[in-house]
């Protein structure tokens, strides 16, 4: 592969180059996983016979901890080979909607935010809002963030679907308990070597004035880019840059990659399997509730997997959920 690499005709044909980098990149991954288990077993062994040896406690825990290593290490490995698809490895491109209730549907979509925000950090990833739409009192209107990383995309894409919060609202003056509702969109973000077809002439391109978080320059000037495709009614928007062209250019690969999900659903849905699979994105039809009050707990209604500990879930603790769905797995 260097030896490929290396040769001044490499990038001759710059797609093709570029998918010899990814797969590359992708085998240095698996080889390099490979070496830090190896080595924690290996620590481990060493632990063990210090432990027996000299009947060492610590010893003892630190052979634990190098074990719990290796099983972590090992599950993730298994779940990245369980990542398959053609758009498994790529980055992410997220968007959150609220759900009818106002501002405690708009709250909760911020903390679903913060949440993947958090788990974005927890794993290492880049993360990127590109549009926030706050809400008049609280939360956010809509929001469009990018998580980067490897296999962003083939994770992220168990969490499209309907998210419902149960809790005693703190917007609501007489302290009752409210149901809230917010859905998660998820695409894969494409690169320049996959080609979809976009005409000008479908195009309704608005800038406004950016609001939310971003430092104050975004109000001042109309930067923000806002992109329908006409026979789609998709809407790519971005906020995020000083600059107008900056934000044009990112909400036409939001735009991009939009249109080549869909396409990918077409297939899907004319080879029949697309629909076998497709859970309904509608309200009621949640793939997972929250509940902080009378109790506290969260479970994903697609394996059964519940976790008491709701407040690690909502700080980006969401891993077990994404593992069982991924391996098709179910717990009681």
């Amino acid at each position: 592969m260097v030896t490929l690499t290396a040769r001044p005709d490499f990038w001759n044909e710059a797609e093709k180059a570029q998918e010899i980098l990814k797969e590359q990149s992708l085998l240095r991954e698996a080889v390099d996983d490979y070496g830090k288990c190896h080595s924690s077993v290996e620590e481990a062994r060493f632990f063990l016979d210090l432990a027996e040896e000299e009947n060492d406690a610590e010893a003892l825990e630190e052979t634990e901890t190098r074990l719990r290593e290796v099983t972590d290490s090992l599950a993730d490995m298994e779940l990245r080979r369980l990542l398959g698809g053609a758009d498994d490895r790529r980055d992410a491109i997220v968007t959150l909607h609220p759900g009818a209730g106002g501002t405690e549907s708009q709250d909760w979509a911020e903390m679903l935010l913060r949440m993947y925000l958090r788990w974005g950090d927890r794993r290492g990833y880049k993360t990127e809002i590109l549009e926030y739409q706050p809400g008049e009192e609280a939360g956010v209107k809509r929001v469009t963030f990018t998580i980067a990383g490897s296999h962003a995309y083939g994770y992220m894409k168990c969490e499209a679907g309907i998210h419902r919060l149960v809790r005693i609202s703190p917007f609501d003056a007489n302290s009752r308990r409210h149901t809230s509702f917010a859905s998660v969109f998820v695409y894969p973000e494409i690169d320049d070597t996959i080609d979809v077809e976009i005409n000008e002439s479908d195009l309704r391109i608005d800038t406004y004035r950016a609001s939310g978080a971003g430092g104050q320059h975004v109000n001042k000037t109309d930067s923000a880019v806002r992109i329908t495709h006409l026979p789609t009614n998709i809407v790519a928007a971005c906020q995020n840059e000083r600059s107008q062209h900056k934000n044009k250019a990112m909400a036409m690969r939001i735009l991009r990659s939009r249109l080549y999900e869909l396409e990918v659903e077409k297939q899907r849905e004319i080879m029949d399997s697309y629909q076998q699979n497709k859970k309904d994105i509608a309200w009621g039809s949640q793939i997972r509730s929250y509940v902080l009050h009378p109790y506290r707990m969260v479970k994903d209604h697609r394996t059964n997997v519940e976790i008491g500990n709701a407040d690690a879930v909502l700080d980006g603790d969401i891993d077990r959920f994404i593992q069982s769905y991924l391996m098709g797995g179910e717990e009681g």
